[in-house]
């Protein structure tokens, strides 16, 4: 029975966007099937290269496939590329004599031909990023991960203009670099440090207009947190804070925030005022993921987040019920609990229990935290439901929990209580 070849009869540029999902590997096979295959992976728009795919092959024929991605980059008159995706391990073992991956060469033909994505994954990479790459024109996503690899510095020319995404991690970053880098891109969107360090730095500063999402994830060697990190983005939606408490933090100008999600560790004698910048910076937020591993005293300085509906917490007990003064409209709770603190719950209600709250989530549940069940069930008087999960104890520990949980179930009749 003979089969009609549909997809060979489909128009070239179809073709191609279906091999720009395939890695450049696999995208050259696909020459052999026909005639209006053989030179069809010449003109795609997106170029993946996974080195991993090099393991086990003879010396010819990785220097055959070195030949390959040359031509296949440096062609003249090839089409603009819409993405140029590397990820390759152990970089200068490839370089140790008998090769020579031309990997800036590469960027600077990808850049050449006016690539609107560029993903790096080079890990130990021990050469210098070529300049061109940052003032490309055309770059709108630029992605580098780059761990083991040396510091990372930016030129004295920087211009990227239309760049819209920057995420790098797992990088070390020179303070003036990183300053000069963010200052040159004017209209960006979406600005992620992953798991980065920071090197000679007295001030790191966020002054974009058009950021909406921001996400900070710095690791610092010990005393190396006497610096400021100031913020300035006007129509930041979303912040992520996940680092120790450095000298001191500005937050300004961000009353569009929606959504934050802070984790902060401690290892500075100043962490108290720079914690309370930091909450007064997003205090018009709607949703907030907190993880805190210590107590911050809840003085005046602490704002009010009149906006904040939804909350999960993750600390110690006592400091949330605290905490919960500061939030009068909370809709909904999501908390876990790091350890037994011996919290005695006879302190005042806060308004958001008597008034507003309406669901509660307790995640990792332990038998002494009965306590505070009880409290929070006496004194939420508009609480709809209340989930306990318990997955995480033995058989025993669960049967325990359960026969403590149900006394309460059978003296509330205010809320739905579901045990997980």
């Amino acid at each position: 029975m003979c089969v009609e070849d549909r997809i060979s009869n489909l128009p070239d540029h179809i073709r191609c966007h279906i091999l720009s999902f395939l890695p450049i590997q696999e995208a050259v096979r696909t020459s052999i099937i026909s005639t209006k295959w053989r030179n069809l992976f010449a003109s795609i728009s997106t170029v993946d290269f996974d080195t991993y795919l090099l393991c086990g092959l003879t010396d010819r024929n990785v220097d055959s496939f070195k030949n390959f991605v040359d031509r296949l980059l440096k062609f003249p008159n090839q089409l603009s590329l819409d993405c140029f995706r590397l990820r390759g391990d152990e970089f200068d073992s490839w370089n140790d004599g008998d090769y020579d991956f031309d990997v800036s060469g590469w960027i600077c033909a990808a850049v050449c031909r006016g690539v609107k994505e560029i993903d790096l994954f080079l890990d130990n990479f021990c050469h210098t990023l070529p300049d061109i790459l940052f003032t490309c024109h055309s770059l709108l996503t630029l992605t580098l991960t780059a761990k083991y690899s040396k510091i990372f510095e930016v030129p004295s020319e920087v211009c990227l203009r239309n760049l819209k995404t920057l995420c790098i991690t797992n990088s070390v970053l020179v303070g003036d670099s990183l300053n000069r880098l963010i200052s040159n891109c004017h209209v960006l969107e979406d600005l992620t440090f992953d798991e980065c360090s920071v090197a000679n730095a007295r001030e790191i500063n966020i002054q974009i207009p058009s950021l909406k999402s921001l996400y900070l994830d710095f690791f610092f060697p010990t005393g190396a947190l006497n610096y400021v990190v100031v913020i300035n983005a006007p129509n930041l939606v979303y912040f992520r804070y996940d680092s120790v408490i450095v000298e001191g933090c500005s937050l300004s100008n961000m009353k569009s925030l929606e959504k934050a999600d802070i984790c902060i560790w401690f290892d500075s004698s100043n962490y108290e005022t720079s914690a309370t910048h930091l909450f007064q910076g997003i205090c018009n937020v709607r949703s907030l993921r907190l993880n805190i591993h210590e107590v911050i005293p809840l003085a005046s300085r602490i704002p009010i987040f009149h906006n904040l509906v939804e909350f999960e917490f993750y600390g110690r007990e006592s400091w949330l019920v605290e905490f919960l003064h500061f939030a009068p409209n909370l809709k909904t709770l999501t908390v876990k609990f790091q350890f037994r603190t011996g919290t005695r719950w006879n302190i005042g209600v806060p308004s958001c229990l008597s008034l507003h709250l309406k669901k509660i989530e307790i995640s990792d549940y332990a038998t002494y935290m009965i306590e505070i069940v009880r409290y929070l069930l006496d004194n939420s008087m508009v609480l709809e439901k209340l989930i306990i999960r318990v997955d995480a104890m033995t058989p025993t520990q669960e049967n325990k929990a359960r026969n403590q949980l149900l006394l309460l179930l059978k003296s509330s009749k205010k809320c739905l209580i579901v045990i997980l």
